[in-house]
């Protein structure tokens, strides 16, 4: 029997989640604000919908490349993830802050890892 439409993305988006919060707690320097590492039940709505997207455009895209995006270099697969998020912010927040919306050359070491490890971590699961 296959999950319901909604408690998939509900799953993909922890996924995600569970993925940022692995990857923030491995790259993150120091301490990383509360927000960066809170638990999906606390994470605000329109992020849950935006991690499930994300996670759904990592895995099709992982589907029609019939698995050869495990010969794109990391950087590349990061570059997608964030891409994906960036696209995400615009459709949820009408003027996001210029740091929400950063291309990949601007996001700090700590980010550009993450989303690679994210790609991965949905890649390895799709």
């Amino acid at each position: 029997m296959q999950a319901q439409p909604d408690t998939q993305q509900s799953e993909h988006g922890r996924i995600f989640r569970e993925a940022w919060i692995t990857g923030v707690r491995r790259h993150y320097p120091g301490d990383p604000k509360p927000g960066y590492v809170a638990p999906w039940n606390e994470t605000p709505e329109w992020e849950r919908q935006a991690a499930s997207a994300v996670y759904r455009q990592v895995a099709d895209f992982v589907a029609v490349s019939g698995g050869a995006t495990a010969k794109l270099t990391r950087e590349q697969k990061g570059r997608f993830v964030a891409l994906c998020w960036i696209a995400q912010i615009h459709k949820h927040i009408p003027e996001p802050k210029p740091s929400y919306v950063a291309d990949w050359d601007a996001l700090p070491e700590w980010q550009r890892q993450t989303d690679i490890d994210i790609f991965e971590k949905i890649e390895n699961h799709a």
